[in-house]
């Protein structure tokens, strides 16, 4: 009786575990090897079936990462205009904007236990929340989260959040969220120059056009008002909070380089820490000098806080942690779609006028976001596709040609021999 042992091969190229029989030695083998067409022909039958599954696989992967994908972007672009949108509404009952800050950006201690909590579901190797915490802290160091890096690594990203937070909402007082929301589009601008000056990132001549046209639409948007105190305020604050997320993002790069989603994790719950001790005063402050006071706690509008807060976290979680599931190109898409949304809504709910110089500007600012979101080697790929089509063309023109003369030859040959049976 032949004896065969089952062993379990590394993965193919269809990404799932391949059961082979191998022969044990000594063991003769019943079946007779097939002929050379025979095993030739089981070859190309295999090979064929492992390149359809392959490409079956990737297809199958490369389309749930895309529906992924639709889901962020719509994601991302209903929890950005809906804060900025619900902000605005809060301001007409609670107008307190650095205490609006500050109440959403304590939400950010939520970072770390909603990772542990995901990391508990999808990990093979569970760790304790103390064991996570440990390996996470190494992003800043040998010795950990040490007061020393917290002053020096941490709290200066902490008044960065701030400042971007604190100036966009302010902003939403002097202006409307359209003009708000597509001029912080310019912080994608704002980021290339900056990497491009302190980092000696790569030159991009189209990243530079996509600057130019950003400042353009950003001199257009004020001209569209005619450039009234109001409006240029308001326009100056979201200039700000877009250079303040832009030096956040810079030099985040420059001081702890990438992080892992459990870095980045630990590292924004840290920033909500750091809001609680550091900048809890500055909102009293505020309150006693009576510059965002309120008479009393039942006069906040808490459900238009803490919706404003869960929204904020939501766009935070699925800007920093959807490239698990999906491309980080679709992601940025989520923000510039998040315009004409915010557009639509003050067509309906405020009295914005929808001039030329206003259109065009917020079309040269969306142009100059998406030029921004090429890959550094677009150029590249631009070149090889338009070389592979022109070898296509060149290829189809000869296989015509021959298909013709081929033609051609067959009715030649199907003619003669009835002339020659014609002859006798």
């Amino acid at each position: 009786m032949k004896k065969h042992s089952a062993r379990v091969a590394p993965l193919s190229a269809c990404n799932s575990p391949v059961l082979t029989l191998t022969k044990v030695e000594g063991d003769e083998c019943s079946r007779e090897s097939p002929a050379p067409a025979e095993a030739q022909m089981q070859a190309g039958v295999e090979g064929s079936g492992r390149g359809n599954c392959c490409c079956w696989k990737c297809s199958v992967t490369q389309l749930k990462k895309f529906f992924w994908g639709v889901a962020v972007v719509l994601g991302v672009c209903s929890s950005w205009s809906g804060s900025t949108q619900l902000a605005k509404l809060t301001f007409k009952k609670f107008d307190a904007p650095f205490t609006l800050t500050w109440f959403a950006t304590n939400w950010n201690f939520l970072f770390f236990p909603l990772y542990y909590i995901g990391h508990v579901f999808k990990s093979a190797e569970k760790q304790s929340p103390k064991q996570r915490y440990r390996e996470c802290c190494r992003f800043f160091g040998d010795n950990g989260l040490t007061m020393k890096v917290f002053f020096t690594k941490a709290a200066p990203f902490g008044v960065l959040w701030t400042l971007t937070n604190y100036l966009y909402l302010h902003a939403i007082k002097k202006i409307n969220t359209t003009d708000v929301s597509v001029l912080f589009c310019c912080n994608k601008a704002f980021v290339f120059l900056l990497s491009w000056i302190v980092l000696r990132d790569r030159f991009m001549g189209v990243r530079i056009v996509a600057a130019i046209l950003a400042i353009a639409g950003i001199v257009m948007m004020t001209y569209a008002d005619g450039f009234h105190s109001h409006s240029v305020i308001g326009i100056a604050l979201v200039v700000g909070s877009a250079s303040m997320s832009a030096l956040y993002k810079v030099l985040f790069k420059l001081l702890l380089g990438s992080a892992k989603f459990g870095e980045a994790a630990l590292f924004l719950s840290v920033l909500g820490v750091f809001n609680v001790l550091f900048v809890t005063c500055i909102p009293v402050i505020l309150y006693f000098t009576k510059v965002e006071y309120w008479s009393s706690l039942d006069v906040i509008p808490w459900g238009n806080l803490c919706g404003f807060s869960i929204l904020l976290l939501t766009f935070n979680i699925l800007l920093n942690f959807g490239i698990a599931i999906t491309y980080p190109t679709l992601i940025s898409l989520g923000i510039v779609l998040s315009v004409p949304v915010n557009a639509i809504i003050d067509h309906y709910t405020s009295e914005i006028a929808f001039n030329s110089v206003r259109v065009i500007a917020i079309i040269i600012i969306g142009l100059g976001f998406l030029l921004l979101l090429l890959p550094e080697e677009w150029d590249v790929w631009l070149m090889k596709l338009l070389t592979r089509l022109k070898v296509r063309k060149k290829e189809e023109i000869p296989e015509g040609n021959g298909d013709i003369g081929s033609g051609l030859q067959s009715k030649s040959r199907r003619t003669r021999p009835s002339m020659s049976s014609f002859a006798h």
